[in-house]
């Protein structure tokens, strides 16, 4: 019979021998007598500690290393007396009876706590008011580090307080959190190791703006789009338990994203399989981007009700309801529906109508909640994450963005994507740029074009500021229409538009028309309906990296059989291009152009295009012996590398191809049939303007006499975030790179591995 005293529950004997080396104890374990902290130095025969069921596993006996058991014991003395933080006797982050206050007016205050946070095991024994104290240094640190380098500022601001409720309540990275949409993931990034590499966001060889799975362990799923963490993270839960694993899996989702099918689709599903799954609805009321509209923000399309409702996330509760369920089901639908009537009542829910809909999905809901208040979040987390068998839980917190921060709270545009600011004014040090973005000179000529013609609208799907459609909204809000992140949705009903004699022009990046690709082709394309598609951030994007590198536009338009795919070289051409396509009314149509500004072309009167003939390119220099063919702004390269082969009297021809679809097909004949090496050039993907090209040549026997092809492609591969030139170098697509392989085909290798 055992000696071993009979211990209450979430109890148990470590005998002598767990502690035979002092360096196992995990720091701040409890014991039962007084709660107090165990001595290192004391001698230990057995003793009966408490095992708290919410401590990571990563907290098991594990040897510390010297400078682990510093940063453990410096946290308790971290912060001054009553949490406040001094510098020179000022006070700089203070607490008031409304919480946090923190100065921005001079240097940055100091973050004592955070400085001795380096993974989330370290918030594991941290008090409410420490969390508190850690949230206020977070959001001090994001404020700066962002001023000096740029980003995403506000979406992270008011996710502080959840950052830091789920790191210290969920044990990362065993538990699972997808970030959707990722620009809100600054606070977990620094949470989880990656503070001092906070100033390298977004530039060459430093971190990623969004959550990226080669990074860090603890970046469970990439999302860089939006409206896939419900769908991934039911993926995670089932996939566990199939493999008889406890984890949990928390999506963050927004409520922009929320908008998208894609996630009611994944409730649906998540509801029917009832694994456990937790998904935290993050509502700043903010469904479209703060740059929606000239004014502000957009209305919220679809958001859900912000009425307060009662909070019941106890787990007898939830028990007690799922026994109840199960009960009425044998008996019969009459009194299952009024068990859960009576339900409904009991939580207080009758007039939510978010909850109702939640619930129809299979979702428990529970909200909403105050976002920012950390031991409301804390201990809602703790109890959901305690419940056995809870299935899909959806916890709905309210946030805003910018929280914090007040030059962010009172800017219209919540200061969602900022450039380097002053941290005491929020102004942003803006270098004024000789030219303007592409984007804009997009919507100014939209504008013209919609000013001469009452048929003209345009949808944008919450972008209306990175389309520049907030332009076209302020001057013609009636014909403008903000979908919501909802590109599938936003194609068909463009293709609605267009059968009633409108003339739709439905802008969306080229990476995320990706997602309404089944539209594009089979209710626009497949059916000839006259939808004008203008793809911005066409080709490398510069530091939002491969989730939003328009690589593939090109290659999945042009092989639409009714499309006309046109590309400009520079914002004057687009001007042109927007014009010719106001003027197709029998098929579909489509262009791109990049981020980035314009090269300071001469405009046209008024910025008001003038169509071109459907089909046709034009030469821009007239050579000899080489000919480069460029599709798009690279255009502007091959004129350079035109430039640096004059120095080795080498006369080429360049030509701006305009459209890949339909080829100009005299142009290009022209071009083989007289000259020794033809180069086509483009900032897209294998499979492109080039692969059309090939494949006339091919089909009209150009191909079978001394003419050197060779096609200049982005690499197959996902180039990362970078600056633009760093990114263009990467794909072997500048001047230099086209010069050298014009000179290689003429047989001067030596001359191209000199080209500087």
């Amino acid at each position: 019979m055992s000696n071993k005293p009979t211990l209450p529950p979430h109890y148990k004997f470590l005998p002598a021998s767990s502690f035979s080396n002092t360096s196992l104890i995990p720091p701040l374990f409890p014991l039962v007598s007084n709660n107090s902290l165990i001595n290192p130095n004391m001698a230990i025969s057995g003793s009966l500690v408490r095992v708290n069921p919410t401590v990571t596993p990563m907290l098991k006996p594990s040897r510390l290393s010297p400078s682990a058991r510093k940063k453990f014991c410096a946290r308790a003395s971290a912060s001054s007396r009553d949490g406040d933080s001094k510098e020179g006797g000022k006070l700089m982050i203070k607490t008031e009876k409304e919480g946090w206050k923190i100065d921005f007016s001079g240097e940055k205050p100091p973050t004592p706590l955070l400085d001795t946070i380096d993974y989330p095991v370290h918030l594991k024994n941290l008090s409410t008011k420490d969390l508190e104290q850690l949230a206020a240094e977070l959001r001090v640190e994001i404020v700066y580090t962002v001023a000096q380098i740029g980003g995403h500022l506000s979406a992270s601001l008011g996710v502080i307080e959840l950052a830091v409720a789920l790191h210290h309540v969920f044990n990362t990275p065993e538990d699972r959190i997808i970030w959707d949409v990722g620009h809100q993931a600054y606070p977990h990034k620094i949470l989880t190791g990656r503070r001092s590499k906070m100033h390298t966001i977004r530039k060459t060889s430093g971190l990623a703006g969004f959550p990226k799975r080669d990074e860090s362990v603890y970046d469970a799923f990439g999302a860089g789009h939006s409206s896939t963490s419900i769908s991934a993270g039911l993926g995670m839960a089932v996939g566990r338990d199939l493999l008889g694993k406890s984890n949990n899996v928390i999506s963050v989702i927004g409520d922009g994203a929320m908008t998208a099918g894609q996630a009611y689709e994944a409730m649906n599903n998540a509801g029917f399989l009832d694994s456990n799954l937790i998904v935290v609805l993050n509502d700043n009321k903010q469904v479209s981007l703060p740059t929606a509209t000239l004014d502000g923000p957009a209305t919220p399309v679809g958001a859900l009700s912000s009425a307060l409702s009662k909070l019941q996330a106890s787990p007898k509760f939830r028990q007690l309801r799922e026994a109840a369920k199960s009960v009425t089901k044998q008996i019969g639908p009459q009194a299952h529906e009024l068990a859960a009537k009576v339900d409904e009542y009991a939580r207080g829910m009758v007039s939510a109508t978010g909850a109702t809909l939640f619930e129809e999905l299979g979702l428990y809901y529970i909200g909403p909640v105050d976002g920012h208040n950390l031991e409301d979040l804390v201990t809602i987390f703790e109890k959901v994450k305690s419940t056995p068998a809870a299935g899909p839980v959806l916890i709905h917190i309210v946030t805003e963005k910018g929280k914090g921060y007040p030059p962010a709270e009172a800017a219209a545009d919540k200061m969602h994507g900022v450039v380097k600011f002053d941290v005491k004014t929020g102004k942003q040090i803006k270098t004024k740029a000789p030219t303007l973005s592409y984007t804009q000179y997009f919507a100014e000529s939209l504008i013209k074009e919609a000013e001469v013609d009452e048929k003209v609208v345009a949808i944008h799907a919450a972008m209306g500021g990175g389309t520049g459609l907030n332009y076209f909204q302020k001057r013609f809000p009636e014909r403008c229409f903000d979908v919501g992140i909802a590109e599938q949705h936003a194609v068909t009903f463009a293709a609605g538009l267009a059968t009633e004699g409108l003339k739709p022009f439905c802008a969306i990046y080229s990476s995320f028309l990706q997602r309404g690709y089944d539209q594009v082709v089979h209710d626009v394309d497949l059916q000839k309906i006259p939808v004008r598609f203008a793809m911005d951030r066409a080709g490398l994007v510069g530091a939002d990296g491969p989730t939003h590198c328009g690589a593939f536009d090109i290659t999945y338009m042009a092989c639409l059989p009714n499309m006309v795919v046109m590309a400009p070289s520079d914002e004057a051409e687009l001007m042109h291009i927007v014009a010719t396509a106001a003027t197709i009314d029998d098929r579909p149509s489509c262009f791109r152009f990049p981020r980035g500004n314009g090269i300071g072309a001469v405009l046209p009167p008024n910025n008001k295009g003038t169509p071109i003939e459907i089909g046709k390119g034009r030469i821009l220099i007239e050579g000899t012996r080489v000919a480069i063919l460029g599709y798009g702004s690279i255009v502007q390269q091959c004129l350079g590398a035109a430039g640096m082969l004059k120095s080795h009297n080498i006369t080429t021809t360049v030509a701006d191809a305009r459209f890949c679809k339909p080829l100009d097909a005299d142009l290009i004949k022209r071009l083989a049939k007289e000259h020794e090496v033809l180069i086509t050039v483009e900032e897209g993907s294998v499979g492109g303007f080039g692969s059309h090209v090939a494949h006339f040549l091919c089909l009209t026997g150009l191909l079978d006499g001394p003419l050197k092809l060779r096609s200049m492609v982005l690499p197959d591969k996902y180039i990362d975030h970078g600056a633009p030139q760093d990114q263009i170098e990467e794909a072997g697509l500048t001047s230099r790179h086209i010069c050298s392989t014009v000179l290689s085909l003429l047989g001067m290798p030596k001359e191209a591995l000199k080209i500087k």
